[in-house]
């Protein structure tokens, strides 16, 4: 029988204050040189909205308000050999500005309108972007 890599889960966060979003400048890793949300793995035993939460301080030093689940992607990274289920989570941060506390993985953090992402993203959050989707969609009102 042959044996396949793991498929891997990620978290993304996309942290909305006011009608933006914090989008930062991956390094180091797969997807580098991309634009991409904070996020990573899902640890074992922890829920989706902890992960966001932990991922998103972790990276920018902001605590994020879990608003609620914001889809998923499913994306092949051939040349890396890695498959990655993204689980997608929607957040608030409304005070203080990130900073970049994983120098090695992020260059900047910048808040931009979700129409107006820099370019290029990274795969997931290009396949996010690709479905349609638009925070405003789950945003309560």
């Amino acid at each position: 029988m042959a044996t396949f890599p793991a498929v891997r889960v990620g978290v993304a966060a996309i942290v909305l204050r006011d009608s933006k979003v914090l989008i930062g400048h991956r390094k180091g890793s797969h997807g580098a040189g991309t634009w991409g949300l904070p996020g990573g793995h899902l640890e074992f035993g922890e829920s989706v909205e902890a992960c966001a939460m932990r991922e998103v301080f972790e990276e920018t030093g902001l605590r994020a308000a879990i608003i609620g689940p914001a889809g998923f992607t499913n994306d092949m990274f051939a040349a890396e050999g890695e498959h990655y289920v993204t689980l997608f989570v929607l957040a608030r941060c409304g005070a203080g500005e990130p900073e970049v506390r994983e120098p090695d993985k992020c260059g900047a953090w910048v808040w931009r309108e979700w129409d107006d992402l820099p370019r290029p993203l990274f795969r997931p959050l290009q396949s996010l972007v690709d479905s349609g989707y638009t925070p405003e969609q789950l945003v309560p009102a």
